[in-house]
């Protein structure tokens, strides 16, 4: 059959931008984006402007969302040198404590492995933009503290093969489309640039494998929104949209036998579920057509940074209908601005 349903599909990567930096990305923006992309949920990311390291800011932000978000949501908390008291505070209201073990877009890169170990210690699931050798560090602390772990966009054969040797059931392994369909070879400008960056065809390849053996654990899109003039300028912020076209791609790859729909539906639905313990809803749910055809066009784009790195790609299976909560929110490029979706951990 061509048309599918499909169950609440996550999404437990983005950053919305809200609040400070908003002209990139808002709620509403951001939702509708999520809509159009299928997806029932997400998880926003703390690197906002501040960033999200106090109970204070997680319920401002808590704030915005209940006005303006018009899917299902939940936050991750960004861990900071300090702030492993507010952790305690609001470790049952989210979905993880973020670590950056390496640079990303804001100032919350932490190097003290006393710190570490300590925010590790406090925190029942851990997210972690962990690259390289930095991987290796994650894992260890992870064992040694007992908690779980989320290995954000892992984007290398080298981590592939790391995370195999040492994988428990409490680690769990996140992979990017960019980093599926993307290599560093299409590189043009700062429009394709992001962290981490875009790998060689060998690497693609061991993350399609490490999808096939049940290594990896979900798709995220890391959708990170930057507007066109700022990718423009010499000093351009890496990171790139990526809520409408994460699913097409999937299911694109669906039909040109990369993948089958079950293990789709494991990465992008049943394993972040399970992972961030986001409450099963029958009523939450995404129609797509398997045999539709459409270009990915920057014109058409809900995000407010209004472009994307697939702009021209021709893609076969896509969203049609997005349900939440039993009511039909997107409907063939029709959105009911007026629903308000609901918080996973409130």
């Amino acid at each position: 059959m061509s048309i599918i349903t499909l169950p609440q599909l996550i999404d437990p990567h983005v950053h919305f931008r809200t609040p400070g930096l908003d002209h990139k990305e808002d709620w509403q923006t951001g939702s509708k984006a999520a809509l159009a992309g299928g997806f029932t949920t997400v998880l926003d990311m703390p690197n906002t402007k501040p960033p999200t390291t106090t109970a204070e800011l997680l319920e401002q932000k808590r704030k915005i969302a209940q006005k303006d978000a018009m899917v299902n949501y939940g936050f991750h908390f960004a861990a900071s040198t300090d702030n492993w008291n507010e952790i305690k505070k609001v470790r049952d209201k989210i979905a993880s404590v973020k670590v950056f073990l390496n640079f990303s877009t804001g100032n919350l890169k932490i190097d003290d492995d006393r710190i570490l170990e300590k925010i590790f210690s406090v925190s029942p699931i851990i997210s972690c933009h962990a690259e390289g050798e930095m991987v290796e560090l994650a894992i260890k602390l992870t064992k040694k503290c007992g908690n779980k772990l989320y290995l954000c966009h892992i984007s290398t054969k080298d981590e592939i093969e790391y995370i195999k040797k040492n994988k428990t059931k409490d680690i769990f392994v996140e992979v990017t489309p960019h980093h599926l369909f993307l290599k560093n070879e299409n590189i043009k400008d700062g429009f394709w640039e992001m962290y981490p960056n875009l790998k060689s065809q060998s690497n693609v390849d061991a993350l399609w494998q490490a999808i096939e053996d049940g290594t990896v654990d979900t798709i995220g899109s890391d959708h990170a929104p930057h507007t066109k003039k700022e990718k423009q300028q010499d000093d351009f912020p890496r990171g790139i949209p990526g809520l409408e076209s994460s699913l097409p791609l999937m299911l694109d790859a669906v039909n040109n036998g990369m993948l089958k729909l079950e293990r789709l539906i494991e990465l992008m639905s049943t394993n972040p579920t399970k992972i961030f313990h986001i409450p099963i809803r029958e009523d939450c749910r995404t129609i797509v057509d398997m045999t539709l055809k459409k270009e990915v066009k920057n014109e058409n784009l809900y995000t407010k940074c209004g472009w994307s790195p697939f702009d021209g790609w021709q893609l076969t299976g896509w969203p049609i209908k997005t349900i939440i909560n039993g009511e039909t929110v997107f409907d063939n490029n029709s959105i009911n601005n007026n629903f308000r979706g609901e918080e996973i951990y409130n």
